[in-house]
């Protein structure tokens, strides 16, 4: 049977694909006895219920062999139709080019960007540790499932990859399981053109354990792999199965042709005769494999209704366990936050801020999990009553992370695809950069995931251009989904965290300072701060000038109104903390705060600006960085680069003394 039901997989994956004229055949077909194995007879799943909570987790980190996945999904009985099948990358279909989380029924990430996946996996069998560390009772196991990803050579080449199987081995996630699919073939040709290491010895340096030299192609290896793979251990799991790319092609099979492109229609007809399907049909499943996955999605039934029952008297028998658990899968937060009752400094970094903020709401929400990227001193993220994360201890609050930002990045969207875990991660500004890919694809998969990221500016200072964030500000407004946040003071700091905890979908970028700066006296009410824009200074009601400004240069932009209303030319302060959101803002409300049809506007900020002049339509004025900074005292380098009160302050002076300001 499980000879009959890869056959199906394979006839299905090239159908599909030569029917859309794109696609990848290498993988499915290669992976196809693989996968027949896994969802056959190892994976605990329900398709009549693709979120149940302790289902294994099956990750195709080799995202554009996506076929493979469909057929599979379909064949088990998800809400995928032959009819789905049939649109394969069409637009509108359930079964798109790259699998997409929340789109198609039973895909459990988006992936594609090759390592991704298996990060995310990471992060999914960490969440797997942690909640059974604090859920589970004695014979109550409510928590107690596997993750397993399908990797690629090219998963496997990935820096993202290295990165986040080094905190898996560190952590001893043993019901991580990957299996690396080591066809040897990519894209543009054999790896061992590029590619020529023992990754066994490599994983085993990790502190991996693995499985070598399966044959991919034979269903008796393969079951005892997985079966192995799953005996008690302390250690993830690498599985090394040597696969055949274009498994059954006449002439393609073992080539990089067979890849990324359909094998076309001769290819195809030999394909089939190859296997034993029948050529002259396309889309063919046998009754057989029907019959098959009908039984089988039977006793997965029965497997899920007998851990429904044992959830119930656990429930009965822990209902406080019970109650946060729910709360947690909810991302329920309290009515009240305490945060708000804090006394802050009046004149302190927003990063402190935060992180005294962030350490009240841990001891209100016990699901807030995170840390940083060996930063957490200088992010001030680190939850000082809570204990630190470290293999055999999961029932903790603190994730060191080491330096390794882009596998931070994804373990967190893991972590937050599991489910029962909000997220957080830190950095330096100027290096989420290296986690870019990964907070894209937050945003992608719409994952409530929080980004801290502190040292926002020039003002960073002696530690010069390289820490310096001059672009990375734009660079995350610009992607969609995402929420970029950059705060004025302490009351803004209080705001924007009340507005990511309540905001149960999509990520959420904090962006703080490393100088201290003042509490701002606000013209208007501090509820106006979640518009994404709000008055800080009125000065009148139709000013000459209006300000806008975000972060530490709030605070500059009330320097530079001073001077100017010294020279009697009327101005107005806008804080514009969340860009985003202030424009989605109706016109009535957008025109009450910039006053745009009678105003000068002028927009400070220490970073590039292009996205501004979308914001506030008939921008004048715009006083960015448009340059690397400069290792010296953060003040002074600003000042060099232009932000310094006198010099805004004096270019204004010039278009106003041109008669360029209307009334």
């Amino acid at each position: 049977m499980l000879e009959e039901v890869a056959k199906i997989i394979r006839g299905l994956s090239v159908d599909a694909i030569e029917k859309a004229n794109s696609g990848h055949p290498g993988l499915p077909l290669g992976c196809a006895d693989l996968g027949a194995v896994l969802f056959a007879e190892i994976l605990k799943h329900d398709p009549e219920k693709p979120d149940w909570l302790d289902r294994d987790r099956f990750i195709l980190s080799a995202g554009h062999g996506s076929m493979l996945l469909y057929a599979l999904l379909h064949l088990s009985g998800y809400d995928i139709t032959i009819e789905d099948i049939m649109n394969f990358r069409q637009i509108g279909s359930k079964t798109p080019g790259h699998p997409e989380y929340r789109h198609t029924p039973g895909v459990e990430v988006t992936t594609g960007p090759l390592g991704q996946g298996f990060a995310n996996g990471v992060g999914m069998a960490l969440a797997e540790k942690i909640l059974a560390e604090k859920f589970n009772e004695k014979d109550f196991d409510i928590v107690n499932h596997y993750t397993y990803v399908l990797a690629s050579d090219g998963c496997m080449m990935e820096g993202i990859t290295s990165e986040a199987a080094s905190l898996a081995g560190h952590w001893g996630l043993e019901k991580l399981i990957v299996i690396y699919d080591q066809n040897q073939i990519s894209l543009a040709g054999r790896t061992d053109l590029t590619f020529t290491e023992s990754v066994a010895e490599r994983y085993r340096a990790y502190n991996w354990r693995v499985i070598g030299n399966v044959n991919g192609h034979d269903f008796d290896e393969l079951k005892g792999a997985l079966m192995k793979a799953r005996e008690k251990s302390d250690k993830p799991v690498l599985i090394i199965v040597q696969t055949h790319i274009g498994f059954g092609a006449p002439t393609k099979q073992d080539s990089h042709t067979s890849h990324g492109a359909p094998l076309g229609h001769e290819e195809v007809i030999g394909l089939k005769k190859n296997l034993g399907l029948p050529a002259d049909k396309t889309f063919y499943v046998s009754n057989e494999v029907r019959e098959f996955f009908e039984k089988r999605k039977s006793e997965l039934r029965q497997l899920r209704r007998q851990w429904d029952d044992k959830f119930i008297s656990w429930s009965e028998k822990f209902p406080e366990k019970r109650r946060q658990l729910d709360e947690s899968i909810d991302l329920k937060v309290p009515e009240e936050m305490g945060f708000w009752k804090m006394d802050l400094a009046e004149k302190i970094a927003t990063r402190s801020s935060s992180g005294e903020i962030l350490n009240k709401i841990a001891e209100e929400i016990p699901y807030i999990i995170g840390g940083s990227a060996d930063l957490e001193p200088s992010t001030m993220t680190y939850l000082e009553k809570f204990s630190e994360l470290q293999k055999n201890c999961y029932n903790a609050r603190n994730i060191r992370f080491g330096v390794r930002e882009h596998a931070m990045g994804a373990i967190c969207n893991g972590l937050a695809l599991h489910k029962g875990i909000r997220p957080y991660c830190s950095t330096f500004l100027v290096f989420s950069d290296y986690m870019r890919p990964a907070i894209r694809l937050a945003a992608l998969m719409n994952l409530p995931v929080i980004f801290i990221f502190t040292h926002d500016s020039v003002y960073v200072g002696e530690d010069g251009p390289t820490h310096q964030p001059i672009e990375q500000l734009e660079s995350l407004r610009i992607i969609p989904n995402l929420q970029v946040i950059r705060p004025a003071d302490n009351d803004e700091v209080k705001v924007a965290w009340q507005n990511i905890l309540e905001k149960k979908e999509g990520p959420s970028v904090l962006i703080l300072t490393r100088q201290k700066l003042p509490l701002l006296s606000k013209y208007q009410n501090i509820s106006d701060i979640s518009r994404g824009g709000y008055i800080v200074y009125q000065g009148g009601k139709d000013p000459y000038v209006v300000i806008s400004a975000s972060g530490s240069e709030v605070e500059t932009a009330l320097q530079v109104k001073d001077i100017l209303e010294g020279e009697h030319i009327s101005c107005r302060v806008v804080s514009i903390p969340d860009r985003e959101t202030f424009s989605r803002q109706d016109f009535k409300y957008k025109e009450s705060i910039l006053n745009l049809k009678k105003s000068l506007q002028v927009v400070i900020e220490a970073a590039t600006g292009q996205g501004w002049y979308e914001v506030i339509p008939g921008l004048s004025i715009g006083i960015f960085i448009r340059r690397f900074g400069e290792s010296g005292p953060g003040e002074q380098v600003a000042a060099l680069l232009g932000l310094e009160p006198d010099k805004i302050a004096r270019i204004i002076l010039e278009r106003y003394k041109s008669g360029k300001i209307e009334r």
